[in-house]
């Protein structure tokens, strides 16, 4: 069994971190811990049509960001990762720091240590120095940085293919196949004359 664990933050784009929820649910081997911050879940409200406990109900585990005891914030509770979706500024300042006044900076600061997979969905624009100095310090720790910018080639119809195919990718990153990714093949028409050779 894998455990994964998620955070939502104060930033714009909850539904990234509940779809996240949502596609991990429907893979066997995986167990989600979930953390919500206090801003995450004013966002939640303001952002969409689910109440908290419809987002904490997705989860296997949840956890209280106040909780520094939790299992999360110890190396020596095993998981594959973590996803923080959305990803604030303060958070992100938080965990380049090793500030771990809350539980969700702790647990990504634990997985950084333990060089586990941590990815960040940072939800900032325009950025400037100091965000990117941050930007830069967390992925010299081994965090990967991605923000949820869309992916056209994938020809969205709505927001939700947009979610769909970030949250996806950004699942990619912690070694989740899901069907949530429109995969690139090759560019359409471009060459007539291209060939592929299957060896």
């Amino acid at each position: 069994m894998r455990r994964i664990v998620v955070a939502l933050t104060g930033a714009s784009g909850a539904m990234y971190g509940i779809r996240a929820l949502e596609l991990l649910r429907e893979v066997p081997d995986v167990e989600t811990h979930l953390v919500l911050t206090k801003a995450a879940r004013a966002t939640i409200g303001y952002e969409t049509d689910r109440s908290v406990a419809d987002v904490r109900a997705l989860a296997d585990v949840v956890h209280s960001d106040g909780d520094l005891g939790a299992p999360i914030s110890s190396g020596s509770f095993r998981t594959a990762g973590m996803l923080v979706a959305p990803c604030s500024v303060k958070t992100l300042s938080g965990i380049a720091s090793s500030y771990d006044e809350s539980l969700v900076v702790r647990a990504a600061d634990v997985v950084l240590k333990e060089r586990r997979r941590l990815v960040l969905l940072l939800r900032e624009t325009p950025l400037h120095a100091g965000h990117l100095r941050l930007m830069s310090e967390v992925t010299a720790s081994g965090a990967v940085v991605m923000p949820p910018v869309p992916a056209f080639y994938a020809r969205p119809r709505s927001v939700a293919d947009i979610i769909e195919h970030t949250t996806g990718r950004a699942l990619d990153l912690l070694d989740v196949d899901t069907e949530a990714v429109t995969r690139w093949t090759g560019e359409r028409g471009a060459d007539d004359d291209a060939v592929v050779h299957r060896l």
